[in-house]
């Protein structure tokens, strides 16, 4: 899209200020209370409301899940049923979306058009399916038009679903889950509401944190292998993260397991995006920084032309030139022969993932930036932005299509399904290399992502859409209806 068809959406954009109730406490940062099933069923209470937290070492106004930042871990088997009694103690209406998680879109799963008003208490009831993979998923807000601000004040939290399909190296490594956030906060600790600008852009903070602390730190025994399973539950913000000093091997994307470990320089991660990353204990003993690399998802140079440079920084927007620290990885114990690195096996093997039949429809779908005439909304699928009770999809149930998708637009669109995984074919016309389970992809800028779908099992309606939230809020997104 051009900067001047650009500039010239700005004008049909306006901020919408939300309030909710606020708890007068603060509570104090500890880690994510785990959840786990016990006989085949896990039963919690899950209310969302407006909490003073510790972030950073100040006090913040945040929207929590049971007043924690990030909210509840929750840990079940496959075949395991679980009940959420979930309360909205918010002023404005919410719901759940249990992300990446291969689950019916009706009744009382994940319906992402169910909303829970203010106040009610409503009740998700689902099994998860018996032979579900193992893997690392996670929930948050969905309700049209308030999910970015809903996740950008801190509402997210992870799921992890336990197996014996997994390889025994990861079964007994040490285990680490790091939920990445980003706020803007004001003097006051208020989470700041974004211009239209940033809006358009996609809000993004300045202050990165990983479990809800800025720069935690975490433990490798020398010759253990740490298992590393990032979430990026930001709004907008793509990191490029990188181990300094120290190999990494890529072991799943977003929760599935590939089929061996890949090693990796670095692993960006668009917003709904997860990675599983082996780390070997066979360096040295001492400190590795984790590192946020700078990344320009398309629009570091249009706000240095408008706003200048240094606007554009305090604004949090993408524009830092140089890495910084977002945690760190402390060695303990001694190396091996008089400093010599210790030997740590890497499984040669993770799991199967199976090639996909070729496909019985291809379908094309563009993102791209305009003026819907009937929502008036600026960001479109198909020349139409998001519309409630359009149908823009119809597959069949136990088929495979491939879905062509076409960013015309000079900005990243991550695009996210929901209920079904999928593999990705091509870019830009070249075979993908690595063969992976996603529900997320990245389109760049003015890139074209072909990816093979299997709908399975479910049928009825849920959604596709650009997983910059903002964009998703403000018309990028579409129905597809299983039969």
């Amino acid at each position: 899209m051009e900067r001047r068809s650009f500039l010239s959406l700005m004008a049909a954009m306006a901020g919408t200020p939300l309030v909710a109730r606020c708890a007068r406490l603060a509570t104090a940062p500890t880690p994510p209370t785990i959840y786990r099933s016990e006989a085949g069923r896990l039963e919690i209470d899950l209310t969302a409301s407006l909490n003073q937290v510790s972030l950073d070492g100040r006090s913040a106004t945040l929207m929590t899940y049971n007043q924690q930042i990030p909210g509840p871990q929750l840990e079940v088997r496959s075949g395991d049923r679980l009940q959420i009694r979930f309360t909205n103690a918010l002023d404005q209406p919410t719901n759940l979306h249990y992300h990446g998680l291969h689950l019916p879109p009706t009744g009382l799963a994940d319906d992402p058009f169910r909303t829970v008003a203010p106040g009610e208490t409503a009740l998700y009831d689902f099994q998860i399916p018996d032979q579900h993979p193992s893997g690392f998923f996670w929930y948050h807000p969905h309700v049209h038009g308030l999910v970015a601000s809903q996740v950008f004040h801190g509402l997210a939290g992870t799921i992890l679903v336990r197996g014996e399909d997994e390889a025994p190296e990861l079964q007994s490594a040490q285990e680490a889950v790091l939920v990445l956030q980003d706020f803007d906060l004001d003097r006051r600790g208020q989470v700041q509401e974004p211009t239209p600008v940033f809006r358009m852009w996609g809000r993004q903070g300045n202050l990165i944190t990983v479990n809800g602390q800025s720069q935690p730190r975490f433990s490798l025994p020398q010759g253990g292998l740490l298992r590393l399973r990032i979430l990026n539950a930001s709004a907008s913000r793509v990191y490029q993260l990188q181990l300094a000093d120290h190999p990494w091997w890529l072991a799943a994307t977003d929760g599935r397991s590939l089929a061996a470990p890949v090693a990796q320089e670095s692993v960006i991660l668009a917003p709904g995006e997860r990675a599983d990353l082996l780390v070997p204990g066979n360096r040295n003993s001492g400190s590795y920084a984790l590192l946020s690399l700078p990344y320009d998802r398309g629009i570091a140079a249009m706000a240095k032309s408008m706003m200048g440079h240094g606007a554009m920084m305090e604004s949090g927007t993408d524009g830092a030139e140089e890495p910084q620290t977002i945690a760190t990885l402390d060695y303990g114990g001694e190396a091996s022969d008089a400093g010599s690195p210790a030997v740590v096996n890497l499984p040669a093997t993770l799991s199967t993932v199976e090639p996909l039949p070729e496909p019985s429809i291809v379908r094309e779908f563009v993102f791209d930036h305009g003026i819907d005439p009937e929502t008036r909304d600026p960001f479109l699928i198909n020349g139409r932005a998001f519309g409630h009770h359009r149908v823009d999809t119809q597959v069949q149930v136990g088929t495979v299509e491939d879905w062509v998708l076409v960013n015309k637009a000079g900005m990243d669109h991550p695009f996210h399904l929901h209920t079904n995984w999928f593999q990705v074919i091509s870019r830009n016309g070249q075979p993908e290399p690595l063969r992976a389970w996603r529900d997320t992809v990245n389109l760049r800028a003015y890139e074209t992502v072909r990816i093979r779908i299997p709908f399975r099992d479910f049928a009825g309606k849920t959604v596709y859409h650009c997983h910059i939230l903002d964009h998703e809020d403000q018309g990028m997104m579409g129905i597809v209806e299983m039969v």
